[in-house]
């Protein structure tokens, strides 16, 4: 008897886990945003973003495990995105750092159109939709930051940091983070200045990308949550 209760309850875990991972996808990629300055500021807090990154991870690949093709192509393209955001692949000059970057960045792709296909499905909104439509929206400034790291790396000098606001010249993963998220919220990165046409480009592909995903998609998905048909 115990162990069909203990059965049952599992399986309530499960659904309920189920139902609510875009949820806790959220929660981990906002807690690895938050807990990015410090993972080289003291040991706890590398080691924390480490488990919060590891975490966020996992949970995008469990967010698209509707079929067992994606769920492939998923831990395929989940392990150069382990690599670069978990073990410290930073951007340093060579073929390796950028393909990984590059297949990183292939990873948030896919991970964005699974999700955006199955929030913005014609169903009624659910709260656990809209959090889906809030992991894309962190989603997308962290691939932007990948390719800003990129592209750093292919253009010496597309990006810019003055020197009197930043205590370092050569702009990190954390500089094109602030950077991506301030430009996508259409707050402008005090500090950081792209110089070439390429980087420029990008900068503004992000920015009409962020007001129109805020003022578009996000505002009709929630009023159609307020207000079922």
């Amino acid at each position: 008897m115990s162990r069909i209760t203990k059965t049952f309850t599992s399986l309530l875990h499960e659904k309920a886990l189920a139902e609510r991972k875009f949820f806790f996808l959220f929660l981990f990629l906002l807690a690895s945003l938050l807990l990015y300055p410090y993972a080289e500021g003291s040991t706890f807090g590398y080691y924390t973003f480490r488990v919060f990154g590891t975490a966020a991870i996992v949970f995008c690949v469990y967010a698209v495990s509707v079929r067992r093709s994606m769920v492939v192509v998923a831990i395929v393209l989940a392990i150069p995105a382990f690599l670069q955001r978990i073990l410290g692949l930073g951007l340093n000059p060579g073929a390796i750092p950028v393909a990984n970057i590059f297949l990183s960045f292939a990873f948030d792709v896919f991970i964005v159109t699974v999700i955006f296909r199955r929030v913005f499905a014609p169903a009624q909104p659910t709260s656990e939709r809209i959090f889906g439509a809030l992991c894309i929206y962190l989603m997308i400034g962290f691939a932007f930051s990948s390719v800003y790291g990129a592209l750093t790396l292919l253009q010496n000098g597309a990006f810019y940091l003055d020197p009197v606001t930043n205590s370092h010249l050569r702009p990190n993963r954390l500089d094109f983070i602030y950077y991506s998220f301030a430009t996508m919220t259409s707050v402008g990165a005090a500090g950081i200045t792209p110089v070439t046409g390429e980087a420029r480009c990008l900068t503004v592909i992000e920015a009409i990308i962020g007001v129109l995903y805020l003022a578009v998609l996000i505002s009709r998905l929630v009023g159609a949550y307020r207000n079922p048909a």
